[in-house]
């Protein structure tokens, strides 16, 4: 966390307070970002070995961006203050065979290059569907198996001592940082165009983003017409974390960056 930075200041308090996650805490924001440049990237580095894609080169700026300019977004909210998370991850959510949904953390993925998040991400999601890793499937399946009412009662229990007091439950493997950092998503991988998250109850993410589908446009740039391909991107931001001050740094940061894709280690 850098210096100089107030995670408590009189407004953050006002905001953990009047504010209840999720039902009234969430600002909703959505672009369009110029893909074109990094698909041509991308596709230069698939012909080098390296089998990127947009969700890894996004999981690395979000990351670093988190890291360099928004380090307010990298915090939870419990016992009603705002407290910094140690590390950046990542987390991203994954399609499995079944059809059904999980997700795979890259810790400290600001500090990764683009190959080493696609690797990290490979190896954590062979470890799942393998069966190395079934932490949040075992938790989800014991979840699942408590019956009605009960099964109410015990998720209000966990997430109060996890989420509300922001203390560590050993025997789930549950804590406040078990959901990483943040959530990305690419809806866009499924055929939707765009789509508006939710801030997952469980969990104490300051954001969930969402990357959309990709389709030619045209766009003025130099007070030219031009065909680009541009890219749907939104995001949820819980409001008692980080304002929409934060998210248009967070935004402006990947922006540039896809302006200037060679500063980046592959």
């Amino acid at each position: 966390m850098k210096e100089g930075v107030n995670l408590n200041s009189e407004w953050r308090k006002v905001a953990s307070t009047v504010y209840k996650k999720p039902i009234d805490s969430k600002i909703f924001g959505e672009t369009e970002l110029d893909v074109t440049e990094l698909e041509k990237y991308i596709s230069k580095l698939r012909k080098k070995g390296i089998k990127a894609t947009p969700t890894h080169f996004f999981s690395m700026i979000i990351s670093k961006a988190m890291h360099e300019v928004v380090p307010e977004m990298n915090t939870y909210c419990a016992r009603g203050k705002i407290l910094p998370r140690k590390q950046v991850d990542a987390m991203v959510s994954i399609l499995q065979a079944d059809g059904g949904m999980s997700s795979v953390k890259i810790e400290n993925a600001n500090e990764l290059s683009l190959s080493q998040i696609v690797t990290k991400t490979k190896d954590e999601i062979v470890a799942i569907r393998t069966g190395k890793n079934q932490g949040a499937v075992k938790s989800r399946a014991f979840l699942a198996s408590i019956p009605w009412p009960f099964r109410d009662w015990f998720f209000s229990v966990y997430t109060f001592f996890t989420i509300k007091m922001g203390l560590t439950i050993p025997a789930l493997g549950m804590n406040p940082d078990s959901f990483g950092s943040f959530i990305l998503t690419n809806i866009g991988s499924i055929g939707l165009d765009k789509g508006y998250p939710a801030l997952m109850p469980s969990s104490n993410l300051s954001f969930v983003a969402v990357l959309g589908g990709i389709q030619k446009k045209p766009v003025v740039i130099n007070d030219e017409i031009q065909v680009r391909r541009m890219m749907n991107f939104s995001v949820v931001i819980d409001h008692r974390i980080a304002d929409a001050s934060s998210g248009g740094k967070l935004l402006r940061y990947m922006k540039e960056s896809l302006k200037n894709l060679d500063k980046f280690e592959v």
